[in-house]
């Protein structure tokens, strides 16, 4: 029997005038690319809060336009890994439609652990396995190189990913390293209840997914999806913030999971249905 967990409540007036304006400015950072790279942290972030926009409007993920805009961000994400990744030249990288020449820029401010992890998950989302391996042969002293202040697990839980699907050795020993590192005691920098409620689920779902245990998954995943939308619903100004429309690693995690077999028992709007059974897969030139 399914677990349905709801998702809170957005203010959704003139919300498609909103969306058409997000759409558009969007469009725009990303069409700057080609001119300045420098502007991928911002590029990225627009396009994930347009891909969660249109799932706030299409909570299944139905349209078309919802599974564009995903791809975009997508783009986006291992775009900005390829131009990090490379020193000199040009790199050539499919965004919103059509090819993009963009400057190599070598390591970046932006090019850190937390941009690598929501690139890693919108390729998971749509199933670009290809971009996953791109992700996934970024050396991890990119990431540090990028500044970013940090607690040393997400470096621990990188390595994780990338170890996972590059079949790659010591993957226990490094979730395991991932996992003790969120222990409210060893934190140093990030907030306890953001590490509690939404940076320690998606490492606690993959857990689950190694062991191949289906029932302590789905128990795991509507634990998820209920700490998700307490995080976000703790104050008015964040219970209005695109960022809680969807739960992108619960989401992520739970592709991974549907895709190896695994009964998904929990329906949620932050898991729109439509990205986790990969219906438009194959649709359009991604």
């Amino acid at each position: 029997m399914a677990v349905t967990v709801v998702r809170h409540e957005f203010p959704t007036a003139n919300a498609e005038r909103g969306l058409a304006r997000l759409s558009e400015d969007t469009g725009e950072e990303i069409d700057d690319l080609e001119d300045s790279p420098r502007g991928f942290n911002l590029a990225l972030d627009s396009a994930l809060t347009t891909a969660k926009a249109h799932c706030l409007l299409d909570p299944t993920a139905n349209k078309f336009e919802t599974w564009q805009a995903c791809v975009s961000a997508m783009q986006v994400g291992s775009a900005l890994f390829a131009s990090a990744t490379a020193t000199e030249g040009t790199v050539q990288c499919r965004i919103a439609g059509r090819t993009r020449t963009i400057q190599a820029t070598g390591p970046q401010y932006y090019a850190g652990p937390a941009q690598w992890i929501t690139s890693f998950w919108l390729a998971v989302i749509c199933r670009e396995q290809g971009r996953m391996t791109e992700l996934a042969n970024v050396p991890l002293d990119l990431l540090r190189e990028s500044g970013a202040v940090v607690d040393d697990y997400i470096y621990a839980w990188v390595d994780t990913l990338q170890t996972y699907w590059s079949e790659g050795p010591e993957l226990v020993e490094k979730l395991a390293a991932a996992m003790d590192g969120t222990d409210p005691e060893v934190l140093r920098v990030a907030d306890r209840e953001l590490v509690l409620k939404q940076l320690y689920p998606p490492i606690n779902l993959f857990y689950r997914f190694l062991r191949q245990d289906h029932e302590r998954f789905n128990v795991e995943l509507a634990n998820a999806l209920q700490w998700h939308q307490e995080y976000w619903t703790r104050d008015a100004e964040r219970s209005r913030s695109l960022a809680g429309a969807v739960a992108l690693g619960p989401l992520a995690v739970a592709c991974l999971a549907y895709d190896a077999g695994f009964p998904i028992e929990v329906e949620s709007e932050y898991l729109p249905q439509h990205l986790l059974k990969r219906s438009w897969l194959g649709e359009f030139e991604t």
